[in-house]
C-alpha cells in the first residue's frame, strides 16, 4: 500500500515532468521539420538536461570549466538544455549586444520561476512594457546624475567615513559586510529616510541579507531552507513597507510630513500610483541593483588591490595630490562632483574591477519570434543567455585578460574595446540603473581607504560566481592606519 501512495502522491510531478520531456523532444522535432540551423550543442540528460554543471562552483574571474569546453567544441554560441528550457549560450559579444539592444522586440525576460518569486511579479527584472518602462524611469531619476551630485555623493563620503572610522588595526573583519553595511545605509537613507544603526534599519538589513542568500539558493521551498526563509523575509519586507507608507500618508494628511519628496518613498507617494506591494518590489529591486552591486564591486577592488601593490602607490599618491590641491586652494576636504570626475587613475581601477570582477555574469532572455543571427536559428519560446563575461575574458580583446591591469584603461582604443566587449551591468532598454552610483561608490570608498589603511588578507579567499561574486569568508583582511595625511 505504501508504495502505491507514493506513486499516487508524485503522480502529478510525474505528469509535469513528462510532459516537459516530451516538450523538449517536439520542440527538438519541429526546429527539424522546419529546417532551422540550431547551433552546436548538446542537450545533457533529460529534464535537468546541463543546469547543474552550468551552475557548478568556480572563480568568478574565469567562465568556468563548462563554458570553456563547450565554447572549446562548438564555439561561442552553441545549444544546450537549462532550467528546463532549449537555450541558445551565447559567449559571442556581437550577439550578446543583439539580444540587449532587441529586448521588447524579439527578446523578454525569462528568469527561472524560482528567481521570480523572490524578486515579485512587479520587479523590473521580470515585467515588460509599459510597467518596466515606468518601474524603469523612476529608478532613473531616483539614481540619476542630478541626484547623484547632491545627495549620494555627500551621503556616499559620509557612511564610508563612519564606517572606516569604526575599523581597527590587527584584527581580522570582513570587507564584504563593511562594504555592506556603507551601500545599505545609503540607500536606505535615500529610499525611506532611515538612519543607520537604528533598531528599525538593522532590522531591515537582516532581512534584505536573508532576502538576498533566497535569490542564489537551490530553489528548494522547504521548511529552513535558503529559499524559504527569503519568501519569508520578502513578505515581513512588503509587511514593513505598507506601514512606512500609511504612516507617511498618515502625517501628509495632518501637514506633519517633514520629509515631503525628499526620499523614494515621498517621490512615489506625490508623483505615481503605486501600491505597496509594487514600491516593495521597486525597493527590494532597488536595493538588489544599487547596494548589492556596489558592495559585491568594492569588495572585489580590495581584494584585486591587495593583489596589486603598484595600483594601491599609484592610486596613493593620486589621491593625495587631489587631497593638496584642494587645501591649496582653501577649499574644504568634502568631496565635490569635480573631485569625483578627477580621479582618472580610480576610474581605471573601476573599469578593471568591473571588467575581471565580472558582477552580472548572465541574463536570462526568451526568444518571442523566431531570430536569426550569424547564420544560426534561434527558435520562437527558447532562452537565450547571454554570457557578458565571455567578451570580458576574451584574449583577442584584452591582453592577458585574467591579470588585474587598471593600466589597460589608459590605453585601450576603441576598436579593440568596444561597446560590445564591455558590459559589466548590461545595455539597453534593462542596463542596470545603479551602475553610475556604483562607480562613484568604489571611486569614493577607493579615495579614503588608500588615504587611511594599508591592508592585507587575514586568510585566503576567493570570488566564486555565484548569482554575484561572492566570498565564501566575506573577504577577510586586516588593516594598518596610515598618517600621510598629517604630514
Amino acid at each position: 500500500m505504501v508504495p502505491l501512495a507514493i506513486i499516487f502522491l508524485l503522480f502529478p510531478t510525474l505528469l509535469i515532468i513528462l510532459g516537459m520531456l516530451l516538450s523538449l523532444r517536439n520542440g527538438g522535432n519541429e526546429t527539424s521539420k522546419r529546417g532551422l540551423n540550431i547551433p552546436p550543442g548538446s542537450m545533457g540528460w533529460p529534464f535537468l538536461g546541463e543546469t547543474i554543471a552550468f551552475r557548478k562552483l568556480h572563480p568568478s574571474t574565469t567562465l568556468g570549466q563548462y563554458m570553456e569546453h563547450r565554447v572549446q567544441r562548438y564555439g561561442k554560441i552553441y545549444k544546450s538544455n537549462l532550467f528546463g528550457s532549449p537555450t541558445v549560450v551565447s559567449a559571442d559579444a556581437e550577439l550578446n549586444r543583439f539580444v540587449l539592444m532587441n529586448d521588447g522586440k524579439l527578446f523578454e525576460p525569462s528568469w527561472p520561476k524560482s528567481v521570480e518569486d523572490i524578486l515579485g511579479k512587479t520587479s523590473m527584472l521580470v515585467v515588460t512594457g509599459e510597467m518596466h518602462r515606468y518601474m524603469k524611469s523612476l529608478s532613473v531619476n531616483f539614481m540619476g546624475i542630478a541626484r547623484l551630485r547632491n545627495h549620494f555623493l555627500g551621503d556616499s563620503e559620509k557612511y564610508i567615513l563612519e564606517n572606516l572610522a569604526l575599523w581597527k588595526e590587527g584584527v581580522s573583519f570582513p570587507a564584504k559586510e563593511e562594504a555592506c553595511k556603507i551601500t545599505f545605509n545609503l540607500m536606505v537613507k535615500n529610499i525611506l529616510s532611515m538612519n543607520p544603526g537604528e533598531p528599525e534599519t538593522e532590522r531591515l538589513r537582516m532581512l534584505y541579507m536573508s532576502f538576498m542568500k533566497g535569490v542564489i539558493a537551490i530553489p528548494l521551498n522547504l521548511p529552513g531552507t535558503a529559499y524559504r526563509k527569503a519568501i519569508q523575509s520578502r513578505a515581513t519586507i512588503l509587511k514593513a513597507i505598507e506601514c512606512l507608507m500609511e504612516d507617511r500618508i498618515a502625517k501628509k494628511k495632518a501637514g506633519t510630513d517633514e520629509i515631503g519628496e525628499a526620499d523614494l518613498l515621498g517621490f512615489v507617494l506625490e508623483q505615481s500610483n503605486l501600491d505597496a506591494g509594487q514600491f516593495g518590489d521597486l525597493l527590494l529591486g532597488l536595493l538588489f541593483g544599487g547596494h548589492e552591486t556596489s558592495s559585491t564591486a568594492i569588495t572585489l577592488a580590495v581584494y584585486f588591490l591587495e593583489q596589486c601593490p603598484k595600483a594601491v602607490q599609484q592610486l596613493r599618491e593620486e589621491h593625495l595630490n587631489l587631497v593638496r590641491k584642494k587645501k591649496h586652494r582653501g577649499e574644504s576636504s568634502a568631496l565635490t562632483w569635480e573631485d569625483y570626475k578627477s580621479m582618472d587613475f580610480a576610474q581605471c581601477v573601476v573599469s578593471e574591477t568591473l571588467r575581471l570582477g565580472n558582477i552580472i555574469k548572465f541574463v536570462h532572455r526568451k526568444a518571442v519570434t523566431d531570430v536569426q543571427f550569424k547564420g544560426y536559428d534561434i527558435p520562437k519560446g527558447w532562452s537565450v543567455i547571454p554570457v557578458f563575461a565571455a567578451a570580458h575574458l576574451d584574449p583577442t580583446v584584452y591582453e592577458n585578460p585574467q591579470k588585474f591591469d587598471p593600466w589597460r584603461w589608459q590605453t585601450i582604443s576603441s576598436s579593440t574595446a568596444r561597446i560590445d566587449n564591455y558590459m559589466p551591468f548590461g545595455q539597453g532598454l534593462r542596463n542596470c540603473a545603479g551602475l553610475e552610483l556604483a562607480k562613484m561608490e568604489i571611486a569614493l570608498f577607493l579615495h579614503h581607504l588608500v588615504l587611511n589603511f594599508d591592508w592585507e588578507l587575514a586568510e585566503p579567499d576567493h570570488p566564486l560566481a555565484y548569482a554575484f561574486p561572492e566570498f565564501d569568508k566575506g573577504l577577510p583582511i586586516k588593516v594598518r592606519k596610515l598618517s600621510i595625511l598629517e604630514e
